[in-house]
């Protein structure tokens, strides 16, 4: 009976079969075909369109501040007030000048004529008539002088009232009333004024970027020294890059210790809610579209060898391909390089896709996102 049973038992266990594993879900999509933009990205500050520190050119007492701390003024505006006695004084005093020099001029010229007539009639010696004439151009040296001294002491009247030089907003006084300011031909500074409409923003390209700019350009056809380039930024907290200005200006050479070219955009500003000093995203498109390979951008990996994504293939086995991308459009990805449009990338479920193992693929359902890449997107 023993004997029998054991047999009972092996002859179980050589029937029956071991559980098999299902195959595990992936999610797969098919690479689209859709017209974008090429694009690159990239990190700067905005900076003033002018800025000025306003300094006091004349030696003196600030007698008074005519403006608000980090009010707005307009081209022109009185801001401050320097002593202004001792340099009225002097304008007088060169003004007194002038009378003077006048008074000696006219004497001089009729002591020369005089003697001019008198030495035709041999009643005047020659040395005469030479001293008259040193005297008379003396004068008139004395008369220009003068007429400079009372410029000179014009402008300095001037320098007492410190104005604005163009429309902005001025930051707080850096000096109160009372100081001395401009002592010892020191420059002293009295506020700092910036107009910020428009606004410049600062950023650097590297070597690798310029140069695909520039293949960018020439495959369209358009002018690679000084060309119009619009250009686009976002603030931290706005989505997308919805202010839209132009390059106007950039480095004539590479520098060589960071291997990049600073560049510089400019801006619409004219509700100034834009500060100086802060850091933009800032994006330079092309000007034509093409078309691209695009798949979502959940489906790249990256490893020691790059950018990766998972295939299916006809027999439904996962396989590794490297591919070379590009840049993002929304929550697409466009690839240059590995994919055509017959693959079926893994989209969802990348933990289960393991290289030669075997998966049941689904069709990716979510939307592709947008068709094509928007200049300030």
């Amino acid at each position: 009976m023993i004997a029998a049973g054991m047999l009972s038992a092996t002859g179980c266990r050589s029937t029956s079969t071991a559980p098999t594993n299902p195959a595990p879900v992936v999610t797969v999509a098919r690479p689209v075909v859709s017209e974008v933009r090429d694009h690159l990205d990239f990190t700067g500050n905005t900076a003033p369109f002018y800025s000025v520190k306003l300094v006091a050119r004349v030696e003196g007492y600030l007698e008074k501040v005519h403006f608000t701390d980090g009010a707005q003024v307009k081209k022109g505006d009185l801001l401050f007030t320097i002593q202004q006695s001792q340099y009225r004084a002097q304008l007088q005093q060169a003004q007194a000048q002038i009378m003077s020099q006048k008074a000696a001029l006219a004497h001089a010229q009729i002591e020369y004529r005089r003697y001019s007539g008198l030495e035709r009639k041999h009643a005047a010696s020659q040395t005469e008539v030479d001293h008259w004439l040193y005297k008379t151009q003396t004068a008139q040296a004395g008369l220009l002088n003068a007429r400079a001294q009372v410029k000179l002491a014009t402008l300095n009247l001037d320098y007492t009232q410190v104005r604005a030089p163009f429309n902005g907003w001025i930051g707080r006084h850096l000096v109160d009333p009372g100081n001395l300011v401009g002592a010892m031909g020191k420059q002293t500074v009295l506020a700092v004024i910036d107009r910020i409409d428009p606004l410049y923003v600062y950023f650097t390209i590297n070597e690798r970027d310029l140069l695909r700019i520039i293949r960018m350009r020439r495959r369209e056809g358009l002018p690679i020294a000084r060309p119009v380039v619009p250009a686009y930024f976002g603030l931290a907290d706005e989505k997308g890059h919805p202010h839209r200005g132009r390059l106007d200006f950039a480095s004539i050479a590479v520098t060589p210790t960071t291997g990049t070219l600073q560049v510089r955009g400019i801006f619409p500003n004219h509700d100034h809610s834009v500060l100086p000093g802060l850091f933009v995203r800032v994006r330079l498109t092309a000007a034509k579209a093409h078309e691209a390979l695009l798949i979502p951008g959940d489906a790249i990996s990256y490893d020691q060898q790059g950018p990766y994504v998972l295939l299916v293939d006809k027999s439904d086995t996962v396989r590794r391909r490297s591919v070379k991308t590009g840049f993002q459009v929304g929550t697409m990805m466009v690839i240059d390089q590995g994919l055509t449009t017959k693959d079926r990338v893994v989209v969802q479920g990348l933990l289960q896709a393991i290289p030669g193992r075997k998966v049941k693929p689904e069709p990716y359902a979510a939307s592709t996102g947008s068709s094509s890449t928007g200049a300030g997107d």
